[in-house]
């Protein structure tokens, strides 16, 4: 994703239907084309063209805890050198379902999923320090998840 890509401009029709699949994912498109006016066919070409464009993707969020996975930590991470290098290098490692570049007191920060205490250690003094370019890290470790939406819309 970057953030100099020139930005999509959406009708309405097609942030009524992004609107339609935050809400439930699974919805068909014949309740999305009553909801929007339009035909079954017509949705399914709107949603083709919005995921082959990189607008939007239909994904399962599942819930960490529920699967085993009981500590989640956010790492920021300060670099030495390039941080694209570094991010990629992060992202290659399992644990690690999120990173960005930032601007401030880290240059990037990551987010993991571990299943325990112990699993985040390792992670953290075998991979993450590991690679070339670190330089510090500082973990903050999810006590609770107050807020998880992905339903902000299209404003």
């Amino acid at each position: 994703m970057s953030l100099n890509a020139k930005p999509v401009h959406l009708d309405e029709v097609s942030k009524a239907i992004i609107e339609q699949l935050q809400a439930d994912g699974r919805r068909s498109y014949a309740e999305i084309g009553k909801a929007v006016g339009l035909s079954e066919a017509a949705v399914r070409q709107r949603v083709q063209k919005l995921t082959d464009s990189g607008v939007m993707q239909v994904v399962a969020v599942t819930d960490p805890m529920q699967l085993g996975f009981y500590r989640q930590a956010m790492i920021g991470i300060r670099v030495t050198g390039d941080t694209t290098t570094v991010a990629e290098t992060l992202g290659r490692i399992t644990a690690v379902d999120y990173v960005v570049l930032t601007a401030g007191s880290f240059d990037i920060l990551a987010e993991v999923v571990c299943e325990n205490d112990e699993d985040l250690i390792e992670l953290l003094n075998k991979e993450i320090r590991g690679i070339p370019g670190v330089q510090s890290t500082e973990t903050f470790v999810y006590l609770r998840l107050e807020k998880q939406f992905y339903n902000w819309g299209t404003r």
